[in-house]
């Protein structure tokens, strides 16, 4: 792998700019049951926006995290504030009618301003500022697209209008803006608010992972160490529901991956959030680094566990980065996991409609700086008895016939694929043969098994079986992790879960037992 790095000057280590530009206050593990009024589980954007604001209720919170707080999704975005969500509005309006379509636009906005009023009222330094967003194309298939998308804002009264140029030196053949969006540094922000929860009576827990929920009026979240959070009401806010209930989620959205490189320029940024309407996606905004501006380029969107080695998502990013801006020094490259609604509306309320007690906030399809903090209101305006206009158009229990039965099929026919093709995989590779920071699939009593040795030499060695739902695994180069094709569980080098839906981590093989074993 470090072959490829070095053909663009890449990290060898993923490593997003965000956390690493960033001091996050470190909390306890839940040692011990403990009562609380709300039950949180999920250190994101979601979780922490919505103890923050039942803490500001005065209500008592417990906020509890498997890993360290804005690890996962929100510690690796691209951190746009926008409701400029891809093509999205002449879809919507197609598919769930004009109103609905309006009521996600205006959603979007009251999120974005939000986050504007909360950095106002505590003076929080996190870079925010006001953007203009860009969707443009190359393609000709694109243009016709570009101009419904249009139609659609002019429907609904979107801020925006149509251009053949746009700031960035980028050659396109049109675009469509949508005024006033923001950007921001979402850790920096997101600190105030643990802050906030802390000092005012909050619980917080790291290391923390909840793997069930025990039901009834006063319903209890289960920890993995057998601790109980005895609650009135919880709130999955997990990235995938770490409970679902009969809700069959794992089976109503697809993970994909996405890429980013931090590229340092001395070119000067003219402004704006840029993405492109056709495959593949190229995502681009700026931030800075010790007064110097710092290129993010994204994209290279594909399914979990799927597709080509991950490493040459990051080089296919860096070409273009190279190629179109010039761009060579990458301080930074990191990716992300999104999940994706058969409808593209994030699941956000009840996680049925017999446990009002359960609530949950998944699939927010890479939009999650406004659609984490549209769930936090939600689930606060539910849990508190308050009307909320926008319950209706996020409930998880919605269905509509068209897409959701085609992309329904679609998912689940490939997940299927998947599972049978790698059963049917007889590896012949010894694990003596697997060189430094390599990962092989082997046989291990007969068993098909991954096996990573680290750069010190040391072997690493799991079954790759899927604990979720028995699907087989596949090595992901780019993060050194094993990912699920099937429904986008992810697991370390040693097995442990990183991202759901599974909740057990992969079986281990000991060393002396891969060595003496392997047939």
């Amino acid at each position: 792998m470090d072959n490829h790095l070095n053909n663009y000057h890449l990290p060898q280590f993923p490593e997003p700019y965000w956390r690493e530009s960033t001091s996050i206050p470190e909390f306890p593990k839940l040692d011990k049951s403990i009562h609380a009024d709300i039950g949180i589980v999920g250190g994101g954007i979601t979780g922490i926006t919505t103890a923050y604001l039942l803490t500001k209720k005065g209500y008592k919170v417990a906020l509890l995290e498997a890993d360290k707080l804005l690890n996962g999704t929100t510690g690796h975005t691209t951190a746009k504030i926008t409701a400029q969500h891809g093509l999205i509005y002449d879809e919507l309006i197609q598919h769930v009618g004009e109103n609905k379509a309006q009521k996600y636009y205006h959603a979007c906005m009251d999120a974005k301003q939000f986050i504007k009023d909360t950095i106002t009222e505590f003076n929080i330094s996190c870079d925010y500022s006001k953007q203009d967003a860009y969707i443009y194309t190359n393609s000709d298939n694109y243009i016709s697209k570009i101009d419904k998308e249009m139609t659609a804002y002019q429907m609904l009264g979107i801020d925006g209008e149509l251009t053949n140029e746009i700031p960035l030196d980028l050659p396109i053949k049109k675009a469509i803006v949508m005024k006033n969006q923001a950007q921001f540094h979402p850790l920096k922000y997101l600190k105030a608010l643990v802050e906030y929860i802390a000092k005012n009576g909050g619980l917080i827990f790291e290391n923390s992972t909840a793997i069930d929920v025990e039901n009834g009026d006063h319903p209890n979240i289960i920890t993995r160490d057998g601790h109980r959070v005895t609650c009135n009401h919880v709130v999955a806010a997990s990235h995938f529901p770490f409970y679902g209930g009969q809700g069959y989620y794992f089976a109503r959205m697809y993970p994909e991956r996405s890429y980013i490189v931090a590229a340092k320029s001395t070119k000067n940024y003219p402004g704006g959030m840029y993405i492109n309407a056709e495959q593949p996606t190229r995502s681009i905004r700026s931030t800075t680094i010790d007064d110097q501006e710092l290129w993010l380029i994204g994209g290279e969107n594909h399914k979990t566990g799927q597709g080509e080695s991950t490493i040459k998502h990051y080089e296919k990013l860096a070409q273009f980065a190279w190629e179109t801006f010039g761009l060579e020094t990458f301080p930074y490259r990191w990716s992300a996991q999104d999940l994706t609604t058969l409808d593209k509306i994030p699941f956000i309320g009840r996680v049925t409609d017999d446990q009002p007690e359960v609530l949950i906030a998944t699939g927010f399809r890479k939009w999650g700086m406004t659609s984490g903090t549209i769930a936090a209101h939600v689930l606060t305006d539910l849990i508190t008895d308050q009307d909320n206009d926008y319950v209706d158009l996020y409930a998880p229990s919605r269905f509509h016939a068209d897409p959701d039965v085609k992309k329904f099929l679609s998912i689940n026919t490939d997940v299927a694929k998947h599972f049978i093709h790698h059963k049917l995989e007889f590896p012949s590779t010894k694990i003596e043969e697997i060189e430094k920071d390599q990962a092989k699939i082997v046989r291990i009593n007969g068993n098909r098994a991954g096996v990573y040795r680290d750069q010190d030499g040391e072997v690493h060695a799991v079954d790759t079986t899927c604990t979720h739902m028995g699907c087989e695994v596949n090595w992901n180069e780019g993060d050194r992790t094993w990912d699920c094709p099937c429904h986008g569980s992810r697991f370390s080098i040693d097995g442990q879960v990183m991202e759901g839906p599974a909740q057990q981590p992969l079986q281990m093989y000991h060393v002396q037992q891969q060595e003496d074993t392997n047939d």
